[in-house]
């Protein structure tokens, strides 16, 4: 064979060497610009983010705690087939607890757990939680104790719906909990459902459910684990899984500026992912975001003084 013949090769070897490189490694972090006070973007399969603000800042996480209480379900091993009975609240919820679920009612775990995540029914989750070997107090305890395990450091749950701002997380620590959720499939089909009618029974009735996150019908955005939340003590929260350039990317956004603001900064990552440029965001968000981390140096700094004071 001639040199001449073997020149296609060697120049395809090297296209593809490239192009692997633009797909695998991450642009520069310092040139993302995100809305969200908190965030992290790391990939799926392992390693440090290759994004993250104030990744270790422990914050109100709001209905994100369906995660956890989704993969303290899974691991319980009840049968997702079982019918559970909806219960009245033994003690009052944080905040509006507004459900259409008719108490006494039943419904399988398994759509308990679906439109828990996919819907963030408050109730749902409630419910998940009462039918928990030990109950109510054993599963949060099981959220805290599973929490460690994961060296989930900078997070605490006092219940499992995320109606209460003292449940806490970090954006560093739900990147590992999203990578542990990810590993259960029903998890993945559950979250990530667009549209779902629960059947019912003791009455028979049915509910229609959708998605809290408008990307799950998006195909474009591949997301393979979704869950949102919303306190006016969190901001609006996004967590999921999508497919970028090949590759599962997790996106942690927590405490951000406004219905949209998610959204803006997902598609902000996206491009910074795949071309380098990470956008610009409003002053207002800005503003927003200003605010916010005078607020959390104010009550970090209230912490180190009763800290200093009880030590002495």
């Amino acid at each position: 064979m001639q040199w001449g013949q073997r020149i296609p090769l060697f120049l395809f070897v090297i296209c593809l060497s490239i192009g692997a490189g633009r797909t695998w490694a991450a642009p520069d972090p310092a040139g993302l610009n995100l809305a969200s006070v908190n965030a992290a973007v790391a990939y799926l399969d392992g390693g440090d983010p290759i994004y993250g603000k104030h990744l270790d800042r422990s914050v109100p996480i709001a209905s994100v705690t369906k995660l956890m209480t989704a993969l303290v379900v899974m691991e319980a091993g009840q049968p997702l087939d079982q019918w559970l009975e909806v219960y009245e609240r033994h003690r009052e919820a944080a905040n509006n607890a507004y459900s259409r679920i008719r108490i006494g009612s039943t419904l399988k775990r398994g759509d308990m757990l679906r439109i828990a995540l996919m819907s963030s029914e408050n109730l749902a989750a409630y419910t998940l939680a009462r039918h928990y070997p030990g109950g109510f107090d054993a599963f949060v305890n099981a959220m805290n104790e599973k929490a460690r395990e994961l060296g989930m450091i900078q997070s605490r749950f006092v219940e499992p719906t995320g109606l209460s701002p003292d449940n806490y997380s970090s954006a560093g620590d739900l990147v590992t909990l999203v990578r542990a959720a990810f590993a259960h499939p029903e998890l993945r089909e559950y979250s990530t459902t667009g549209y779902f009618r629960a059947h019912f029974r003791q009455p028979r009735y049915s509910l229609s459910f959708g998605n809290t996150n408008v990307l799950v019908h998006r195909d474009s955005w591949g997301v393979g684990l979704s869950k949102t939340g919303y306190l006016t003590e969190a901001g609006r929260c996004l967590v999921m899984v999508t497919e970028i350039e090949g590759r599962e990317v997790v996106t942690v956004l927590l405490d951000s500026f406004g219905t949209r603001t998610p959204l803006g900064d997902a598609g902000r990552i996206k491009r910074w992912l795949t071309t380098g440029d990470g956008g610009s965001i409003a002053k207002a968000a800005r503003e927003y975001e200003n605010r916010r981390n005078a607020f959390y140096a104010e009550r970090d700094a209230r912490k180190t003084t009763t800290t200093a004071e009880l030590t002495q």
